[in-house]
């Protein structure tokens, strides 16, 4: 059995243990050191997984940088902005929680301004959005409203760093998504069930994409040996993968590699559970499409891996036991 990275837990636990002067571009919020200190807990034995080291260092680092010349003690606020819609990386921004200089709780009335900020901030994106749209296309709003005509039906993982639009360069209207916690597709699982018929029989999607990505924080807590409570049943799914996989998995020495290749052989066993619905099977038979592709996205490039998944000969090899295409 395998063990969760610990690098997320441990850069919280760092956190909390590190008490940083506001500066007066990233005005502080006190948060008490129990708050991260079952955030470490939970991200070491649950299934976030940590970032790569650029991504962590770019949320940790206007929580460990030094004070700058105009810093205040006075406990302001970052106030968000609409700057995460410029192209540049760079110009994002993260809304980030700082302990005050002493260690002290928040008070209810920062807690709540600060709440209501990050809050906030989501509907001044929109709107600068929205008027984007409108000054590119006119009629843009018009068109979406007509209704949906997808060609992709996407399951990806939850996972936060991976938008499903925004790795692709799709736009809205173009891809039906279903996202859950390592990209599973169960069949006692009602509602990626219920995703894939209402995608694939009312829809008409041409491709059936299941993408899941490298470190993933699922794959590895269900190689952890401890118990996860209410995501043991949930993970049990990815352990089962392994398990039909054990053979090749253990003779794989170094640990990264062979959570990568688990993470693959995941991709490719969901790709497998829904070529085994009547609804894909059906349609294929019909249409000949859907076509499903098992894709995994790469945090250290950004690029996305085509698994080239074989749709025919799994089809085939499926339909021995799993034949619904006649039903």
């Amino acid at each position: 059995m395998l063990r969760a990275h610990p690098m997320l837990a441990s850069s919280l636990r760092s956190i909390a243990r590190i008490p940083t002067q506001p500066s007066s571009t990233t005005p502080s919020l006190a948060v008490s050191r129990p708050i991260i200190a079952v955030a470490a807990r939970f991200a070491s034995s649950c299934c976030s997984s940590a970032p790569p080291s650029n991504a962590l260092a770019l949320r940790t680092s206007s929580l460990l940088s030094p004070p700058s010349s105009s810093s205040s003690s006075s406990s302001a606020f970052f106030t968000p902005s609409a700057s995460h819609l410029s192209p540049s990386p760079s110009s994002h921004s993260f809304t980030t929680l700082r302990m005050s200089p002493d260690g002290s709780p928040p008070s209810a009335e920062e807690v709540s301004k600060y709440l209501r900020q990050s809050h906030d901030r989501l509907f001044e994106h929109n709107r600068a959005w929205a008027a984007e749209k409108a000054e590119r296309d006119p009629g843009y709003f018009a068109k979406l409203a007509e209704g949906q005509s997808p060609e992709y039906l996407w399951i990806g993982c939850s996972d936060s760093r991976i938008p499903a639009e925004q790795i692709t360069g799709l736009e809205p209207g173009e891809a039906f998504i279903h996202r859950n916690i390592a990209n599973l597709v169960c069949n006692t699982d009602l509602n990626v069930m219920s995703v894939i018929n209402y995608a694939v029989r009312h829809l008409g999607v041409k491709h059936i994409i299941v993408c899941g990505h490298y470190g993933c924080g699922g794959v590895k807590a269900a190689m952890t040996p401890k118990d996860l409570g209410l995501l043991n049943p949930w993970l049990r799914n990815i352990r089962d993968v392994y398990r039909l996989h054990e053979k090749e998995l253990d003779a794989v020495a170094d640990q990264e590699q062979r959570y990568n290749r688990l993470v693959e052989l995941n991709v490719e066993e969901q790709c497998r559970n829904i070529i085994k619905t009547a609804a894909v099977q059906q349609s294929y038979a019909k249409n000949q499409f859907p076509i499903v592709h098992g894709w995994v996205f790469g945090f250290h490039d950004g690029l996305l891996k085509d698994l080239k998944i074989d749709f025919q000969a799994v089809l085939n090899d499926v339909q021995k036991i799993y034949n619904l295409a006649d039903a």
